[in-house]
């Protein structure tokens, strides 16, 4: 179409730009030419017009593929596009519901229900490690905004009727005609719930609403971690105009253990041995979430060895498996030597020669071959 302007121009985007690209730039083009801002600006209501068009097509995927494939010639009559634009005031108003809500202060009315949905809530909880890995039940109180008794939500003296609001009669909006649209507004006096309160409840001030402090039973499942967290349903704070509850949400904080940590649903342990028990093998006591079990330490040990008790980890969350416990050994040389064992060792030395030390000999022949 001859001298007619494209659309991605216009709003200053890219033609690869996201919806949310276009909307931005909508906004911002809208914000600086709307009519109730330039009143009498002929200018500015073109370039509004212009822009209004402009984001009309590139918002609707359907249209924006018909114009990126024929462009403007996609939209004239006859051209087997989508027709004409209609600027009606309901295709105007429908617009301007979504994107002046945030400049107009409270966007378009749907009609007299103001029903909300109630704030979800967030609980810190803090579990030891055992909890953790096999369940609890935990008792916890949550403060948060309930439903005021006294006038049963209604924000009025005992509950009484609200009056209607003499401003909008009722619907909770105001009208007016801006050029070839219409926009529609809540109402300011009423908030666009189309009644007031004329005498407030004593106890809410007229809210409807009260902080109460709820007990409530939390199930921890087995094999939770720090971060897990746990949605109680509808126990958020209490919805506005009919609307629903809000959810609460307990956030776990694992504390930490003296001898275990967690490896997803592995355990692990550090478990000290003398340099006999390690050379020599042992049987020995190992520490473990369901108490203490017997392990068996194989001759000739190394400090830094892992060995694995299978079954004795975290259970799977919301599985049937069980993680392993994994014991690392750590071989505790002697600080102070006894006479007596002083010279059973250099005895021991003597005979051992470096032949019972390969990763010794080992180490320092790779050292004499490069230093020399």
């Amino acid at each position: 179409m001859p001298g007619k302007r494209d659309y991605y121009e216009i709003l200053g985007v890219s033609r690869s730009a996201s919806l949310e690209e276009i909307k931005k730039a909508y906004r911002k083009l809208a914000l600086k030419y709307h009519p109730d801002r330039n009143p009498g600006n002929k200018e500015a209501e073109e370039k509004f017009k212009e822009a209004s068009e402009a984001y009309q097509v590139l918002s609707d995927p359907e249209r924006r593929a018909q114009y990126d494939r024929f462009g403007h010639a996609a939209f004239e009559q006859g051209a087997g596009g989508f027709g004409g634009f209609d600027f009606s005031a309901t295709t105007f108003e429908d617009l301007f519901g979504e994107i002046f809500g945030e400049f107009f202060g409270t966007g378009r009315a749907r009609g007299r229900s103001r029903a909300r949905r109630g704030e979800d809530l967030r609980y810190d909880l803090e579990i030891s490690f055992e909890e953790a890995a096999f369940g609890a039940e935990k008792t916890i109180q949550v403060p948060r905004l309930a439903t005021c008794d006294a006038c049963r939500g209604r924000g009025t003296k005992d509950g009484a009727e609200r009056a209607t609001c003499p401003t909008c009669r009722g619907s909770g909006q105001i009208r007016y005609q801006q050029g070839f649209f219409t926009i529609a507004k809540n109402c300011g006096q009423c908030g666009g719930q189309g009644t007031i309160i004329r005498d407030p409840c004593r106890v809410c001030g007229g809210s409807g609403v009260v902080q109460k402090t709820r007990t409530l039973n939390v199930r921890i499942p087995a094999g939770v971690d720090t971060g897990t967290r746990l949605k109680l349903s509808g126990e958020g704070e209490v919805g506005r105009g009919g609307g629903p509850p809000g959810d609460l949400y307990v956030v776990l904080r694992v504390r930490e253990h003296p001898l275990f940590r967690r490896d997803g649903v592995n355990v692990l342990c550090e478990v000290p041995i003398s340099f006999t028990q390690a050379a020599l093998g042992a049987e020995i006591e190992v520490p473990t979430l369901e108490g203490k079990v017997k392990m068996k330490i194989p001759p000739g040990t190394q400090s830094g060895t892992v060995l694995r008790l299978r079954g004795k980890g975290v259970p799977e969350l919301q599985g049937h498996g069980r993680g392993d416990q994994l014991v690392r050994i750590l071989v505790e040389v002697p600080r102070k030597l006894s006479q007596k064992q002083r010279e059973l060792l250099e005895e021991f030395a003597r005979v051992s020669g470096e032949e019972v030390h390969p990763l010794t000999k080992g180490f320092f022949e790779k050292m004499k071959e490069i230093f020399g």
